[in-house]
């Protein structure tokens, strides 16, 4: 297909114009044992086709068994997510003829879906302003499997279009798959692209504190459909939209949105009509291409799985794994904000540089609030942007930085000589300890070694000694900065100008 779209709008123009609708559709590989209708074993990185078995194969004269962890897991991801679970529901056949399906149809939900009519706020940053929540509708959270993986090989783009042949990789054919489909998220403005990308990082964080998947996007466990739209500013209708297929970054949610914010603007500004299709992002470009006409749900000539018997899952135990959730993130920010007295903008400013976590970990290693979120939104998150990689892959753990808080805390180290230390426990030289040991950083807190340097700043300095002498305690601090480079900033400041000031009130 070729692109006939004019050049971009700009998206500053393109939201002075036209409302955008967005809505996501999110695939999450359930963290069970073994496949969703079978025993196979999921581990990812196995051999191709390593993984595999007669059901999973969809050979034939093979019978489905459901996976009753991943009916669980599904529930808990309903319950995390505010919805309604279904007292009674049923698989689905969906037909659809890919290589990455061997039955040709997939084991899905259709009408009846384990989850219903859900929600997740989302706590959006609005360029300095106090952050906005936004409640992101969910229509449905559903069970399924997974389909198998195409490699195409040859070609520069890895697709099949230019390929010289594909491979199929049955390995992922059949494991657990839930999809969190929303509803059109709308009136959000510019802050669509941030609203498209916060949501999936909040659900991602509650799916991770639920335990039900380990949600690596760089692995494809969890991956998204993004949809846009856009219709005239105001004119309160629906565009036609466009979903973005398989976008697996936190980052290429955002970008994703905003390109098409863009291409579609042009397409409609050159008076063009926006085809409904699938379209493909590139993330060395950050722009999308046509895929496919999108199919719509006839297409797919759904029809009961008559192979599997239904869902049911009795009230009590669906209350007992409601009792089971663990703190979920949105609770644990309000807690821990009321307990370190931060403002809404501080507690933003944490979660945006992916903090949060690290913080916690540091308190929870004894380090004060304040001194854990110095450390790591300052010196360490300066280490990490000069180094191009986030905090977390810093080689520094939370229990060390509440170790330096400590020695800073005690008098042990300044804040100096701390920034000395962690540079070489980011070096890889060693603990704290053994780095202030090594290097001799400590603090020169005796007396008597302070007095000779006390005394050698006092004569080089004979002006600026009259002056204090004299009654302007404030000209100090000159002498407490000759002291402190000779001392190679490990002398101990405060008690520097109290040496000054006690040897020239002397008569």
């Amino acid at each position: 297909m070729t692109e006939t779209t004019p050049g971009l709008v700009s998206f500053d123009e393109a939201v002075t114009r036209y409302d955008p609708l967005i809505g996501l559709e999110t695939h999450v590989e359930l963290g069970t044992m073994s496949k969703m209708f079978c025993g196979c074993p999921t581990a990812f990185g196995a051999p191709p086709n390593s993984q595999v078995c007669p059901v999973c194969l969809g050979l034939p004269g093979s019978l489905p068994v459901t996976n009753a962890a991943a009916i669980e897991f599904t529930i808990r991801i309903g319950l995390a997510l505010n919805c309604s679970i279904a007292s009674w529901c049923r698989f689905a056949r969906k037909n659809y003829f890919y290589p990455d399906m061997p039955k040709d149809f997939q084991i899905s939900q259709y009408d009846e879906p384990l989850c219903t009519d859900g929600w997740l706020e989302v706590t959006v940053p609005a360029d300095g302003a106090p952050p906005r929540q936004v409640r992101v509708e969910i229509e449905r959270v559903h069970l399924e499997e997974d389909t198998g993986k195409s490699l195409h090989k040859g070609g520069a783009t890895g697709r099949i279009h230019g390929a010289d042949y594909s491979l199929v990789d049955y390995n992922r054919a059949g494991i657990p798959l839930v999809e969190i489909v929303t509803k059109p998220i709308a009136g959000t403005g510019e802050l669509a692209p941030v609203a498209g990308r916060d949501y999936v990082t909040e659900l991602r964080d509650v799916l991770r504190t639920l335990g039900v998947s380990d949600v690596r996007m760089e692995q494809g466990s969890l991956r998204c459909d993004v949809n846009v739209s856009l219709a005239p500013k105001g004119s309160g209708r629906w565009g036609t939209r466009t979903e973005t297929k398989n976008v697996n970054s936190l980052r290429s949610v955002e970008r994703s949105i905003r390109y098409e914010i863009e291409r579609q603007a042009a397409e409609l500004d050159a008076g063009h009509r926006i085809v409904q299709e699938t379209r493909h992002f590139h993330e060395d470009t950050g722009t999308t291409t046509a895929g496919r006409s999108k199919e719509e749900a006839q297409d797919y000539r759904y029809f009961p799985e008559p192979d599997l018997v239904p869902i049911a899952p009795s009230r009590d135990w669906v209350e007992k794994l409601r009792a089971t959730l663990p703190e979920l993130p949105s609770a644990r920010r309000a807690r821990l904000q009321a307990e370190w007295q931060l403002s809404d903008l501080d507690m933003a400013a944490l979660a945006n540089a992916g903090a949060l976590d690290l913080v916690a970990e540091t308190v929870a290693a004894g380090a004060a609030p304040a001194d854990a979120r110095k450390w790591w939104l300052g010196e360490l998150r300066q280490r990490a942007n000069a180094a191009g990689t986030e905090l977390t892959a810093l080689g520094v753990t939370p229990a060390q930085v509440a170790r330096v808080s400590e020695l800073v805390a005690s008098g042990a180290l300044n804040d100096k000589l701390a920034r000395q230390v962690l540079d070489s426990v980011l070096a890889g030289e060693g603990s704290p300890d053994e780095v202030v040991a090594a290097r001799g950083l400590a603090v020169v807190s005796d007396d008597s070694a302070l007095l000779a340097a006390v005394d050698e700043a006092i004569a080089a300095n004979p002006d600026v000694a009259g002056v204090i002498r004299g009654g302007k305690a404030a000209a100090a601090g000159v002498l407490v900065g000759a002291v402190m480079k000779a001392t190679r900033g490990q002398a101990d400041a405060t008690r520097v100008r109290e040496l000054i000031l006690d040897r020239l009130s002397q008569p």
